[in-house]
């Protein structure tokens, strides 16, 4: 779990820059606050230290989720971050924001902004996972049957 915390918090870093970089390219009438921001400013009055305070938190208690499930293949836990970053997207902006009224659905946002928050999240996921799928695996144990018992 802790390897999982600091995976999603060391992932945000690159998703807060990929999204920065992509909000530039949105047409000006579409670069309005990116929802991190949006919700932040709704529920505490804003300002972009709080702003990054919640998203790196928010990441960081994302990735200690997904460091619980996530397996120890390099591979495996990069697609299943990829997977799990789109399931952290789909589950916050199209449900439980919207669902407490902190955030409206993202069928109303352009299609642009949530490519880029889409696109975000699955390099979140990406990220996390080839950090997880580095950790070695467990120490395999030999079968009961050839175990000394007196060590057992």
């Amino acid at each position: 779990v802790v390897a999982g915390a600091m995976s999603g918090l060391i992932s945000t870093a690159p998703m807060t820059a990929v999204m920065r970089a992509l909000w530039q390219k949105l047409p000006e009438r579409e670069r309005y606050p990116a929802p991190p921001r949006e919700i932040i400013d709704r529920t505490t009055g804003g300002g972009q230290t709080a702003t990054l305070l919640a998203h790196f938190g928010y990441g960081a208690l994302c990735g200690a989720v997904f460091g619980a499930v996530a397996p120890r293949h390099p591979l495996a836990a990069v697609g299943s971050g990829m997977l799990f970053g789109l399931g952290v997207w789909s589950g916050s902006y199209a449900g439980w924001l919207p669902a407490v009224g902190l955030r409206h659905s993202p069928r109303y946002d352009p299609v642009a902004r949530s490519g880029l928050m889409i696109g975000a999240h699955l390099l979140w996921g990406a990220v996390a996972g080839l950090i997880l799928g580095q950790r070695p695996g467990p120490t395999p144990r030999a079968p009961a049957s050839t175990r000394d018992p007196a060590r057992a």
